[in-house]
């Protein structure tokens, strides 16, 4: 599909997967095969020399797991109580198996506030550049115990973004329950086709995207991933939307043959992301 060498070249990669991809369909259970392949995937990435973060949902639904929940509770306390039990849990399995690869796991939770007030925003950059220094992969998530902007974040998308402008990295990879964007929705239209590349974003595109999701567990449709690629081209970064159906994809992206939607990075340093976040 591309340049086979293209993506060898990246330095800093964020890699941000849903809370629908992380679990058993039939029971919302953690599906611990897919996580364990996914730890081993950005192993190998950070053994090739790349900053690896990940950018993980998953916290509201293991802790309504672990609470015996259903469904996903409505009310914003009953969420954020969810995350409470379900952060650890996460956080204690991605640890577990990143010892597993000879990697540690450092756990970043952030808010809309650390990314738009100027001192959070350096204090959090610093603690990136520690982190990478020190060879930790950083697992980042919103901190739904104190934060009910997760909504608006829509599972993670924009967040994975926002974070990839704050590290500066040169790639983001939004890992879907889909293959990427399509010029209509693909399960009411049998006729619509990937998009492949996106050169350049414009209304055009931000159009063809319809706000529906496919799960109860996460938020996040194709206009959330649609405002990460505007969000993350802007800042610099290449952008693709793949499957996460099978996470080895991403050893498919390093090698530069993949299904997915690629949006490449228009650098625009005018850019104001709060102003455009304001806006949407």
């Amino acid at each position: 599909m591309h340049a086979n060498d293209y993506f060898k070249y990246k330095k800093r990669v964020v890699v941000k997967i849903g809370s629908s991809s992380l679990q058993h369909v039939q029971t919302g259970d953690m599906d611990y095969y897919k996580i364990e392949k996914l730890v081993r995937e950005l192993c190998d990435l950070r053994n090739r020399g790349l900053d690896v973060c990940l950018v993980s949902s998953g916290a509201i639904a293991a802790g309504r797991q672990a609470l015996g929940l259903r469904e996903r509770p409505a009310a914003n306390a009953a969420k954020q109580a969810c995350a409470a039990v379900g952060q650890a849990r996460l956080m204690m399995t991605y640890q577990k198996m990143f010892a597993e690869y000879n990697h540690t796991a450092g756990q970043v939770l952030i808010t809309k506030n650390t990314m738009f007030i100027p001192l959070s925003r350096e204090n959090a950059h610093n603690t990136f550049e520690q982190l990478f220094r020190y060879g930790v992969i950083p697992v980042v998530n919103e901190n739904d115990t104190v934060s009910t902007y997760e909504m608006q974040f829509g599972d993670n998308d924009t967040l994975s973004a926002l974070v990839a402008s704050l590290i500066d990295a040169d790639l983001l990879i939004l890992l879907s329950d889909i293959d990427g964007l399509y010029t209509d929705d693909p399960r009411e239209n049998p006729d619509a086709t990937l998009v492949e590349l996106v050169e350049q974003m414009d209304d055009r595109f931000e159009a063809m995207a319809k706000d529906s999701t496919g799960s109860d567990v996460g938020t996040g449709g194709m206009a959330t991933k649609l405002t990460a690629a505007r969000i993350a081209t802007a800042s610099g970064a290449d952008m693709i939307i793949a499957n996460a159906q099978d996470v080895g994809i991403l050893h498919d992206i390093m090698e530069g043959d993949f299904r997915g939607t690629f949006f490449k990075a228009q650098k625009n340093s005018e850019f104001d992301i709060q102003a455009y976040l304001n806006s949407h």
